[in-house]
């Protein structure tokens, strides 16, 4: 019976862990993209690409369409994360350098947990608490470490906080659809609705095609295809199965594994401090994703006493089960990415 409630979180562990790896492999290719894209073609692109993949395999699976109480939340992670958040993040990563956009960004997950605690009741263990603050004084030193002199501005700033904002809302909203629709449908037409919403684009997408390099436009149709439709699935897939907070503090990883790839594709040697903040940030992830002992031991007999009576809910707790998806709230209203090392 253990094996079998393991199984569940070891699927949701992993699919977390494809997750921040495409979203921090998205920093190569954006750097390549976004010389010839302008933000909002970027975006349209991506998208595209991410809804076209995503279509064939839901055609494939035989997804089918979200029932009518998932689309409020799919429409509003839809605006909010594959519209909205790609194109102001993409606007604002012109305007500051990568190291102010990291560290403006990662207030994202903060965000989230404040959300995910007033709007859908979600739990703010100590642990979790914790391993965030850590997290983000890893991400703050990431930041400062890559900061370059007179590369960052006000509307920069703005537009990169406006992009956290919206990445947390877009999480949020997400939550409570995925207890009604799947992953695939969830993300599939929520990618959809970001693609709309970017079609008055599609001019300097097509323009801007036309003279960009094969490498450039094959870097976007790599964000649309990975980090886009397939790390957006299987993030939703992980979301459905553990607490938007505890999701949003996962990113925290996505800034030290975009530090490693900087360093191993791009030849960008990290400096002793960026290093630094990149093991902060997944020692706080590793704090927050850890579990409290809990259960009081049979005398003489090591086993949990909760799992000795053989209640379900007993035998989770001693398995290390997070059992936080099946009681978190569900809100009658539906409100549950580029350099920028979250939400990618």
């Amino acid at each position: 019976m253990t094996k079998s409630l393991l199984r569940p979180e070891r699927a949701a562990a992993a699919a977390a862990v494809v997750t921040v790896v495409l979203w921090a492999s998205a920093f190569v290719s954006i750097r390549s993209a976004g010389s010839a894209y302008s933000p909002g073609a970027l975006a349209l692109g991506r998208l595209t690409s991410g809804a076209l993949t995503l279509g064939v395999i839901s055609l494939v699976r035989r997804g089918g369409v979200p029932p009518r109480s998932a689309w409020r939340g799919i429409a509003i992670s839809g605006v909010l994360w594959f519209g909205f958040y790609m194109v102001v993040l993409n606007w604002g990563e012109q305007q500051v350098d990568a190291g102010t956009a990291a560290l403006v960004v990662n207030i994202g997950p903060i965000l989230i947990a404040l959300l995910g605690s007033r709007l859908l009741g979600d739990a703010m263990p100590p642990r979790l608490l914790a391993g965030m603050a850590v997290s983000f004084a890893g991400a703050v030193t990431v930041g400062l470490s890559m900061s370059g002199d007179g590369g960052s501005s006000v509307l920069g700033v703005v537009l990169c906080l406006l992009a956290a904002v919206a990445y947390a809302g877009g999480v949020v909203a997400q939550k409570p659809a995925l207890a009604r629709a799947s992953a695939l449908q969830v993300t599939t037409f929520g990618c959809l609705v970001g693609a709309v919403m970017c079609l008055p684009f599609a001019g300097q997408l097509v323009h801007q095609a036309a003279d960009a390099p094969v490498s450039a436009t094959l870097n976007m149709v790599y964000l649309g295809v990975f980090p886009t439709a397939l790390a957006f699935t299987t993030w939703a897939y992980a979301l459905a199965r553990t607490t938007a907070s505890k999701m949003g503090a996962t990113t925290y990883a996505v800034p030290a594994l975009v530090v490693l790839m900087s360093w191993l594709v791009l030849g960008e040697v990290p400096g002793l401090l960026t290093l630094g903040g990149g093991v902060l940030c997944l020692a706080g992830v590793a704090v927050s994703r850890s579990r409290a002992r809990t259960g009081v031991r049979g005398a003489g007999t090591g086993v949990d006493a909760g799992a000795s009576a053989g209640a379900d809910a007993g035998v989770g707790t001693a398995a290390g089960v997070d059992t936080s998806a099946e009681v978190t709230p569900v809100v009658g209203a539906e409100p549950p990415t580029e350099d920028a090392p979250v939400g990618k």
